[in-house]
């Protein structure tokens, strides 16, 4: 008897192995597909949401935009039709959290480099202090990528205007005035129907890490 189980135990142990693969990818075939969620102003902070929005439950999109990015260009929503993209709001002169933010907006351009679904979009807060060349200047010296990656200035009401009414990313206070400043750290998460799908702490390296995972999450959603 023993001499019998000597010899098929090597069998014995692959059919086991080959089992219980099996029964890994019948599980995981089970398995609901991971779908992040779509955020609509009342999922959010009341804080960040502006008060025309607080009760709004469901259609929430990006609304349409138009400013100039580092080559001078004009850039609209037409520009993100179609794609994920990655947003924030930054200023070229800011000494604390934007370096930080940028280092790992880099970071994310340099994991989506070869993917044309997926684009980057920064915002200025000071953009009468960032003009064209201002932005190009530090286009260059932190590695963006024009085809991936576009800084844009412009007109400030309307971005103060996005980041409060579209982006849910900063307090309502302010009306995009001389004086109105926000900075905020969030990075948004938008899919391409023009909806949040996340919010993470930019200057967090665990949540740029969550990012890029729920970036390939949102993509397969797409079946990409």
């Amino acid at each position: 008897m023993r001499k019998f189980f000597a010899k098929y135990r090597f069998f014995a142990v692959v059919f086991s192995l080959i089992s219980l693969v099996i029964i890994y990818f019948i599980y995981d075939a089970l398995q609901p597909n991971k779908r992040l969620p779509v955020y609509q102003p009342s999922m959010v902070n009341p804080e960040l949401v502006d008060s025309t929005l607080h009760y709004k439950k469901k259609y929430h999109t990006i609304a349409n935009f138009e400013l100039i990015n580092q080559n001078g260009d004009t850039i609209t929503e037409q520009d993100y039709e179609g794609k994920i993209y990655v947003a924030d709001f930054f200023f070229t002169t800011c000494p604390t959290i934007c370096p930080i933010m940028t280092k790992n907006m880099a970071t994310i351009q340099g994991n989506i480099l070869e993917d044309d679904n997926v684009l980057l979009l920064s915002h200025s807060v000071t953009p009468q202090i960032d003009s064209v060349p201002q932005l190009k200047k530090y286009a260059i010296e932190k590695g963006v990528v024009d085809a991936k990656w576009n800084l844009v200035t412009g007109d400030k009401k309307q971005i103060y205007e996005l980041a409060r009414k579209s982006y849910l990313a900063v307090k309502t206070d302010g009306d995009g005035g001389p004086f109105d400043m926000i900075h905020t750290e969030n990075f948004i998460l938008v899919d391409k129907e023009k909806r949040i799908r996340g919010f993470y702490d930019g200057t967090n390296p665990e949540d740029i890490e969550k990012l890029l995972l729920d970036l390939t999450i949102l993509k397969n959603s797409y079946g990409e």
